[in-house]
C-alpha cells in the first residue's frame, strides 16, 4: 500500500474502535485510536468510554507500552479526533503522545470546539512530531455530529424521524384510528431500524398529541449498552398527559414534560409518579422550542431524536431547529383526508446528499440539513 492508502486503512480501523463508544461516551465524543510501532506493526488500540475516564489515545498507549517497548519510539498514532491539549477530567493527550516518543500523529478531523480547535495539532508539531489531518474526515465527523453541534451552540443535534406514506401521511383520517393504540405506517423491518437511532441518541422527544393518539413507550429497545438511560421528553402545553399512559407508568427518572401550564395539582401528581415537570413561559401559547433545546443542552444532551406529529414536525422545521432528517417511507397512499406529516410550510425544505436504504419494501431517506461542524478557516 502507498502512504495515503495505509493512512486510510488504519483510520478505518480507528473509526471501528470509535463506534464501540457510541452511547457510552456522551457527553464526550466517541473517539478511537490505533498505534503502530516504527516498523508499522499494530501495538496498541483504544477507544473512549466516559465512565472509564481515559481517552482513546491513553488507552492505546498503555497497551502499546506493554507490547512495543522501545519500538514505540518513532511510531504513528491514528486518532479519529484531534488529540486534546488541555486538562479537564484527564490530562492532555498531546503530552502523553509526545512523552511516548511517537514520530507522527494522523487525525481524521480537528476538534469542533472553537476554543481548542487546532491547538492539539499545533502542540504536536511544536514538539517535532509529523502531523496530518483530514483522513476519513467525513466519516469521523458523521460519528460526532452531536458533539459538534453542542460545542458550537450548547444545544443538541436534532435528528427528526418521520414514518410516512408516499403521499406524506403519518396517520389515517380522524375516526379511523383507535386512540391510544399504535397505527403502524411502516414495516417491522423499518421500525426495527428506529431502535439504533434511539440507542445513539441521548434523548427522544414527542408531543402530547402523539401520546394521546398512540400511547408510545419511546424507549430504547435495541438491547445495546448505553451509559445513561434514554431521556424521554414530552412537549405538553396544556398538561394533558394521561396519568395512566405507558410513559408515566414506566417513568424512572427518565421522563420530563415541558409545559406552560401552571396546574399545580396536576404537576404535583405527575411529580409524585416520578415524572419531572418543567414549566416554561409561553411563546404564542406554546412551549418555546428553542428554550427546550437550551435546557437539554445545558444538561449534556448531545443528540435529540424527535418522533412527533404534524404541528411539531412543521414547527421544528420552520424554526430551523432540525439538523438531520430521517424519513421512513412506506409504499402506500392514504389520501388527502389522512393526517399529514407537515402542514403550512412557508417555504420548502430541500434535502441534499440524500442517502437511501431499503427495509423490505420501505425506504429510508436520510439527509443533513444543517452541518454542525464549523467551516474550515
Amino acid at each position: 500500500m502507498n502512504d495515503a492508502a495505509q493512512d486510510r486503512y488504519w483510520m478505518q480501523r480507528a473509526l471501528e474502535l470509535a463506534r464501540r463508544g457510541i452511547a457510552v461516551t456522551s457527553p464526550n465524543p466517541a473517539v478511537g485510536c490505533v498505534i503502530l510501532d516504527r516498523a508499522g506493526q499494530v501495538v496498541g488500540e483504544g477507544w473512549h468510554e466516559y465512565d472509564l475516564l481515559d481517552h482513546a489515545e491513553v488507552v492505546a498507549l498503555k497497551e502499546a507500552r506493554q507490547h512495543a517497548g522501545d519500538r514505540l519510539k518513532g511510531g504513528t498514532a491514528y486518532v479519529t479526533l484531534e488529540p486534546c491539549n488541555h486538562t479537564g477530567r484527564t490530562g492532555p493527550c498531546t503530552e502523553a503522545l509526545i512523552a511516548a516518543g511517537l514520530g507522527r500523529v494522523v487525525a481524521a478531523t480537528i476538534d469542533p470546539n472553537p476554543s481548542v480547535a487546532g491547538h492539539g495539532m499545533e502542540r504536536l508539531r511544536a514538539a517535532g512530531l509529523q502531523t496530518a489531518v483530514g483522513v476519513c474526515e467525513a466519516e469521523a465527523r458523521r460519528l460526532n455530529e452531536g458533539f459538534a453541534r453542542w460545542c458550537q451552540h450548547k444545544r443538541p443535534l436534532v435528528l427528526m424521524k418521520v414514518a410516512m406514506t408516499l403521499d406524506g401521511r403519518i396517520a389515517p383520517p380522524p375516526g379511523v384510528h383507535v386512540r391510544r393504540e399504535p397505527f403502524w405506517i411502516t414495516s417491522e423491518a423499518a421500525r426495527a431500524a428506529v431502535q439504533p437511532l434511539r440507542w445513539q441518541a441521548d434523548a427522544a422527544m414527542t408531543g402530547v398529541d402523539t401520546v394521546l393518539a398512540d400511547d408510545p413507550m419511546l424507549t430504547d429497545r435495541s438491547g445495546l449498552r448505553r451509559r445513561r438511560p434514554l431521556l424521554r421528553v414530552v412537549l405538553d402545553s396544556a398538561l394533558r398527559m394521561p396519568l395512566d399512559s405507558k410513559m408515566v407508568a414506566g417513568a424512572q427518572n427518565d421522563l420530563v414534560i415541558f409545559t406552560v401550564s401552571r396546574d399545580e395539582a396536576r404537576i404535583a401528581e405527575l411529580r409524585r409518579r416520578g415524572v419531572r415537570v418543567e414549566v416554561l413561559p409561553a411563546e404564542a401559547g406554546r412551549v418555546p422550542l428553542a428554550r427546550v433545546l437550551d435546557i437539554l443542552g445545558a444538561e449534556g444532551i448531545l443528540t435529540l431524536l424527535t418522533e412527533t406529529g404534524t404541528r411539531l414536525n412543521t414547527a421544528l422545521l420552520a424554526g430551523g431547529l432540525v439538523d438531520r432528517v430521517h424519513l421512513f417511507v412506506s409504499p402506500q397512499i392514504m389520501g388527502s383526508d389522512a393526517v399529514p406529516a407537515f402542514k403550512g410550510m412557508a417555504s420548502p425544505i430541500r434535502m441534499a446528499d440524500v442517502s437511501v436504504e431499503r427495509y423490505g419494501n420501505d425506504l429510508g431517506l436520510c439527509s443533513l440539513l444543517k452541518d454542525p461542524w464549523p467551516e474550515a478557516e
